[in-house]
């Protein structure tokens, strides 16, 4: 037998990373094969997804929580929308034209389409008080470059069960609170504080500055069934296929693992969420 067909999974312990259920396929995928220009772009676009340029100024302007602003181009009306998102602390992502077609399933979008959040963010400082009105040990889970929302809403599911107090996520190459991302939640995303950072190395510093131990989730770390988590605690969980990123690795106090005793070397991304969650609960909660 091929092992080295198993070398690309997860890398939580001793894999490189999980492959995606949807083959690396990105959005809009399906279309690509479509012949007849006239049923090119079958149904509406997402209801998150507001199309042209007037639509998303208005909507920048209103403060609604936005993930991302993709634009396929940076002149006329669309600087100025570029300029309010950055006062808005709205992340600006450069697409394309046929991209942002397949997003808006074919409206008129001018070039700029916005992706609007299910929710408000929060802030770590947010989530840090959470915690200190429960009178209770920070539990955070720290997501650095998680991408698929399946995935994403797992953990946002596992951590609301497991009693966390908040989720980290960064502004760029992660899902944001999309409403695929609210559906694997099952409901955890509305009782549960997210956090959307510039720079997952410099909250790390953040949390360690207000008594949070880190804890990254990765290969060749302590068993962490041997590791005391009851102490205020954020377990950081990379992405899918590069696990947690080499300066992030550097900037926490720890690193743990989950021992693999099967044939299979690693678990999914929210599988070790779920493990690592409850146990370091249990310890804070003795």
């Amino acid at each position: 037998m091929d092992n080295n067909k198993f070398k690309k999974q997860d890398k939580f312990n001793k894999g490189q990373g999980q492959s995606r259920s949807n083959g690396g396929r990105r959005d809009g995928g399906r279309y690509e094969n479509r012949r007849n220009s006239s049923d090119r772009w079958q149904g509406e676009a997402p209801s998150n997804i507001v199309a042209g340029r007037n639509a998303v100024m208005e909507l920048v302007k209103t403060g609604a929580p936005v993930d991302k602003i993709l634009v396929s181009g940076r002149e006329g009306s669309v600087v100025a929308i570029i300029a309010e998102a950055k006062k808005a602390g709205i992340t600006v992502v450069d697409s394309t034209k046929e991209s942002l077609d397949r997003l808006a399933h074919g409206e008129h979008h001018q070039g700029v389409c916005a992706m609007v959040a299910e929710k408000e963010y929060s802030t770590v400082e947010e989530i840090l008080e959470i915690a200190r009105e429960r009178g209770e040990k920070p539990l955070i889970v720290v997501c650095d470059g998680i991408e698929d929302p399946h995935n994403l809403g797992a953990v946002i599911r596992c951590a609301e069960c497991s009693g966390a107090h908040g989720v980290i996520i960064p502004e760029r190459r992660a899902c944001g609170l999309t409403p695929a991302v609210s559906k694997a939640s099952a409901g955890a995303i509305l009782h549960m504080a997210v956090a959307k950072v510039g720079n997952i190395a410099e909250t790390i510093e953040k949390l360690k500055e207000n008594n949070v131990w880190t804890f990254a989730a990765e290969a060749d770390g302590q068993d962490f069934f041997e590791t005391d988590f009851n102490c205020g605690c954020a377990i950081v969980l990379g992405g899918e296929d590069s696990g947690v990123s080499r300066l992030v690795r550097e900037r926490c106090d720890y690193t743990v693992s989950i021992p693999m005793y099967g044939k299979v070397n690693s678990l999914n991304v929210s599988t070790a969420a779920s493990v690592l969650l409850c146990h370091a609960a249990r310890m804070q909660r003795k």
